[in-house]
């Protein structure tokens, strides 16, 4: 069904504004449950603004719980069972999936990683690193780590000092106007050694998940490359075709 223009007010943020008309769209029934949205075109259109300004309406969108994206045939994480929606951030994609998870920051600092820059074709070998171990809230067992490696740029350059935006690497991102766009993704099995094992509390050998997750921009900038230790009596990987 084709829906009127709309015609958005100066002074305020375009993607927020986007995200609270589709918003009023759902919570109003006009969108039902399960229903597609209208095209990234069409709401380029409808709205009279750029793709990445629809885009980053959509992350709004996805952020607030009332929308999942999915592109294309993949594969996805699930989370006893549930899926794992991260493009609404890993912490919460945790907890919609019903993980009582409690996070705590192994490190955040400026590294030098040339193999890494090579493997990325960047020039600069400077990243942030972000390590960071998930352990049930309840009683402490292992969830997951979680080694994420950002590019260092002009847009991140003061999270090692002020540290992540509202405690989440996703809010960081979008705060810099680093919106993911496409990527690629690994998963193997990997025995814990004893570093990681004494992290998470198991016992040296353990088979772990071990994902890789590489994140880029729409100009095929990378964002993120992330590599998870993921705790198997928890998550498994989906596919479809």
């Amino acid at each position: 069904m084709k829906r009127r223009a709309v015609q958005l007010s100066p002074g305020t943020g375009k993607p927020e504004q986007i995200a609270t008309v589709l918003e009023h769209e759902i919570r109003s029934g006009v969108l039902g449950f399960g229903d597609r949205l209208q095209s990234e075109n069409e709401l380029v259109q409808r709205f009279s603004v750029s793709r990445n300004t629809v885009r980053k309406g959509l992350e709004e969108l996805s952020s607030r719980g009332l929308i999942t994206t999915k592109v294309g045939i993949g594969s996805f994480v699930t989370f006893d069972g549930k899926p794992v929606d991260d493009a609404v951030g890993w912490s919460r994609a945790l907890a919609n999936a019903g993980a009582n998870a409690e996070t705590r920051t192994l490190r955040l600092e400026v590294i030098e990683d040339a193999d890494l820059a090579a493997w990325l074709g960047i020039e600069s070998p400077l990243f942030i690193a972000v390590d960071r171990v998930r352990t049930n809230a309840s009683d402490g067992h292992a969830i997951s780590i979680e080694r994420s490696r950002l590019p260092l740029s002009t847009e991140l350059e003061d999270v090692p000092l002020r540290g992540l935006r509202e405690g989440s690497l996703h809010q960081t991102l979008r705060g810099a106007g680093l919106i993911p766009d496409h990527g690629e993704e690994w998963v193997e099995i990997e025995m814990l050694n004893a570093e990681d094992a004494a992290i998470l509390g198991c016992p040296q050998g353990t088979p772990f998940l071990r994902g890789r997750r590489l994140t880029r921009a729409a100009d095929d900038r990378p964002i993120e490359y992330v590599t998870s230790l993921l705790n198997p009596a928890h998550f498994a990987l989906h596919m479809r075709f």
